[in-house]
Parts: structure tokens; sequence; C-alpha cells
């Protein structure tokens, strides 16, 4: 590991106006809007190494010390200040793009900026995504938040080899359970990624995922988001490449989610229960915490069928169609061209990317897709690449 991880607790450095402007726009850009929030990362830099980390897609792979672009409280107000921050609708994430947010010298920060959202009162779901060490001291922290609904991700992979996943999944393995262990108010998932065909899916490593779902209160798993960038670092490093081909979309084949689905599926041993299973990040938080998606995920009905009963219930009770007439008056306030249409699964809009769809979506909790970029059946939402059929090829 080329920067240790431990540090002392004096504030982290802010990058100057210069060293700022030499960052990518899209990465100096403090809030993104993604799918499961509106998403502040007001620091970067991270020594973990994970060979298929975002941070290819933003330049900054090689940025190993952590360094703020702005103070705390200046993260806040970006925040609260955005266009598309809703008070206590909008879901937020926390630093799940440049670093992890649990490193010794970023978790301070982290701390500072949850208790100031807290003491507001905001009330928004607040997601966190680690695979970093986790400690008692820390749920300490986060217990006492009385507002926020915080849910702590827990990335565990499996994977084996450290020229991918240099950090020893044992040491994610080990925060689920303190998470879950001292859990008040806030809740843990089991957020199991990236599954990779013939990498982590042996029948030992579904044993091992299905084994630590039992401590957490909602798992999700996912596929590889396997960009050119990413593919670029594979080749320069000599890494087996998992795919002949990169993707816009996560790659899931269809096998290797039956797989999963089969083996997380059998009557669990005597005594031996393991947690519930969801394909989306936010079915699984809404389950932790006892609402419904606020993704409406609903819409999409075969999303649903290995979700438990009493949650498609919940969702199901607080999924409404919206008005067409006022889904369209704010598609097209807010860009959209063409016809605004309003389906029994989705709206479906013209013109507008992925920031305003979200906040369409977390304003109706219906899901909100573009026309060019088709949800097919079952797929949903993932790449082509292992489905087959028309809208893939047969093999991954």
């Amino acid at each position: 590991m080329s920067t240790p991880l431990t540090g002392s607790r004096r504030p982290l450095p802010i990058l100057s106006r210069q060293q700022t402007t030499e960052l990518k726009p899209s990465l100096a850009d403090p809030v993104e809007y993604r799918k499961s929030g509106l998403s502040l990362n007001w620091i970067v830099g991270c020594p973990l190494e994970c060979g298929y980390c975002v941070r290819h897609l933003f330049d900054n792979f090689g940025m190993k010390t952590p360094r703020r672009l702005m103070s705390d409280e200046d993260a806040v107000l970006a925040l609260t200040g955005h266009r598309y921050f809703r008070p206590h609708t909008t879901p937020i994430q926390l630093l799940n793009r440049a670093t992890d947010p649990m490193l010794p010298v970023v978790k301070p920060h982290l701390f500072a900026v949850l208790r100031a959202l807290d003491g507001q009162g905001l009330t928004n779901h607040v997601l966190i995504i680690t695979r970093w060490r986790v400690t008692p001291e820390d749920c300490e922290v986060l217990n006492p938040l009385s507002s926020l609904r915080v849910t702590v991700l827990v990335t565990h992979s499996g994977i084996d080899n450290p020229a991918i996943e240099p950090v020893d999944s044992t040491i994610a393995a080990a925060s689920l359970r303190t998470l879950y262990e001292h859990a008040e108010r806030y809740r843990t998932v089991l957020y199991w990624r990236p599954i990779v065909p013939g990498l982590n899916d042996s029948d030992t490593h579904l044993r091992r995922a299905r084994q630590l779902s039992a401590h957490a209160h909602a798992t999700v798993f996912t596929g590889l988001f396997y960009r050119q960038e990413i593919a670029d670092y594979y080749q320069a490093h000599g890494l087996p490449e998992p795919y002949g081909d990169t993707a816009r979309r996560k790659i899931l084949p269809e096998q290797s989610e039956q797989r999963i689905l089969d083996h997380f599926h059998d009557t669990p041993q005597q005594g031996a229960p393991w947690g519930a299973l969801f394909r989306k990040t936010s079915c699984a938080v809404a389950y932790a915490h006892g609402e419904a998606d606020y993704n409406g995920h609903f819409g999409i009905r075969e999303l649903c069928d290995i979700c438990p009963e009493e949650q498609v219930e919940r969702c199901g009770q607080a999924w409404v169609r919206p008005d067409p007439a006022e889904v369209t008056r704010q598609a097209r306030a807010l860009g959209a061209v063409g016809e605004v249409e309003v389906t029994d699964r989705a709206i479906i809009v013209e013109g507008l990317d992925e920031p305003p769809r979200y906040f369409l979506q977390h304003g109706y909790g219906y899901q909100c897709h573009d026309r060019s970029k088709p949800h097919h059946h079952r797929q949903h939402g993932r790449a082509p690449i292992g489905w087959p059929g028309p809208n893939g090829p047969s093999a991954a």
C-alpha cells in the first residue's frame, strides 16, 4: 500500500484554487446527482487502489492522499443549497466517488457533515459506502443522529486477487458485523459487489456472502461497472479482463444472477437464517428502514419477485401513478422535449440527462427513464452483455 492508512486528527488540507483547477471538472464539482441520491464529494484521494474503482473515470486514481476541495461547512452549504436538494425528500450520498469515508483521516470530516445536517433537523436518507474499518466508537457517533435516516453500506466482494482488490475482504466483513451488532438508529446493508463470473462467484464465495447477510439489515448484489477507462487500467497492468467489451451500465450476466438467486434462496439451515436479498440499492435501504422504495422500483414488477412479501406490500401501498399533466409541466420546466409519457412502469422523457430525471424520480417515487436508453424487461438498468435475445449477446 503506497500510503499509510493512519493519520492524525488534524483537519485534511484544502486544495488551492490552482490545484482545484487542475482536476477534471466533474471531480472538482462536489455535488453530483446519482440514482441513489444527491452525492456530496468534498474530499478526493484514496490509497485503497481497487482496480475497478470509478476514480479511473475522473483521472485521479493516482491521487492517493485525501485532500478537501472545501471546508466541511462549505460542503454542507453546497449540498443544501443545490438546485435539486429538497429537505426531507432527496436521498443523499456522502463521499462515495473519490475516497473511502471511513479512512481515519477522512471520517472526522464525514462525522462533522453528518452532525451539521442532522442538526438542521433534516430527515433525508443518507447513504455511506465503505470497505474499510468501522469501530464500535464510530457506531457511537452514528447512533445519536436523531433526524437523518443513515445507512452504512459495506462493500464486500470476496475477490481474492490482490492486484484487483488489494483490500482484504475480511476487513469489510468485520466492519459489517460491528455495525450490525451496535446498530440502534442507523441501519447497515451488505453491499455485495462487484460480482464477476469466474472471479468471485464460486460456491464458496456465494456461501460466504450468504452467511454475511445474517449480519446486515438487508443485502444488495450487483455487477461490475466496466468503462473504457477501467478496461485501459486492466490492460496496462496485465489484469485478467472480465469481459470482451465495455458498457455504460453495470454488467451482471443473466446466468450469474440466476446462480446467485438459486444459491441464496435455498432453505436456510435450522437456526441459521440469512437476510433479505435485493437487486437494487434503494430497495435494500428502504427495507432496512421499514419504508417503501424511494426510487419507485415497484413499477418494474419483475424486480420485486425476490423481495420479502411485507416489503412488496409496503411499496405497493406507497406507489402512486402521478398525474401526467403535472409530470409534463415539471419535465418541461426541467428542459424535456417531445412527448412526456407516464406508463404503468415509469415516466418516459426525452432531452433530460440523469440529474433532472432523478429529481423527478425521487420527487414522485416513480421510475423516470430516458426514451433513448430503454430499460428492458428483467435486464432493468443493466448492460446487455450476458443477456440473450435481441437486447444483448447470448454469452458474457
